[in-house]
């Protein structure tokens, strides 16, 4: 990287910052990413993961969905199964398919939440209809964990929650 490059970065890192200590929720995002990759500032997930949390404070679905990750892998911030699930959840509610699924798993491993085989599947499906792909399988497997009565309040459930945040994100 040239020095003219380099202090392009630099500039543009500091009027992020400004732009993001205003509270703008795009900027707060950019800053977080700057600090994730080490783009004009040092390489910080602890600063990532705090700027990233004031985005995700005013509602933005991937950043939501972001510190469900960096919680549940403990990147920045302590390994916490319970919070990666709340962060999931408040992007899943927002029909933000890919937390859809996250917040499933969490469902059907019992991390961060009860384990429970019927919410881990109608979440599932919702995450189908919000367009995530490779779902069959997977429905499948979950579709051989639930009894009889089970797999029609699985149904009954999905309804609801289509019904709750059903296609909502454009992500």
């Amino acid at each position: 990287m040239t020095n003219e490059q380099e202090s392009e970065e630099v500039r543009l890192f500091k009027e992020t910052k400004i732009k993001a200590e205003q509270g703008d929720a795009k900027a707060q995002v950019n800053l977080g990413v700057m600090y994730h990759e080490g783009e004009g500032v040092p390489k910080d997930y602890k600063e990532a993961a705090k700027w990233y949390r004031k985005a995700a404070e005013q509602g933005d679905d991937w950043m939501q969905y972001i510190l469900g990750l960096m919680y549940s892998k403990g990147q920045g911030v302590p390994q916490d199964y319970v919070e990666a699930a709340k962060w999931f959840r408040k992007a899943a509610e927002q029909g933000f398919a890919m937390a859809q699924v996250y917040l499933s798993a969490m469902y059907e491993e019992g991390q961060g939440v009860p384990k429970d085989y019927v919410e881990a599947y109608a979440w599932f499906l919702l995450a189908k209809e919000n367009g995530y792909e490779d779902s069959s399988e997977k429905i499948y497997f979950l579709e051989k964990r639930l009894t009889v009565k089970q797999g029609k309040k699985a149904q009954a459930r999905a309804l609801e929650l289509r019904r709750l945040y059903g296609k909502q994100s454009e992500r």
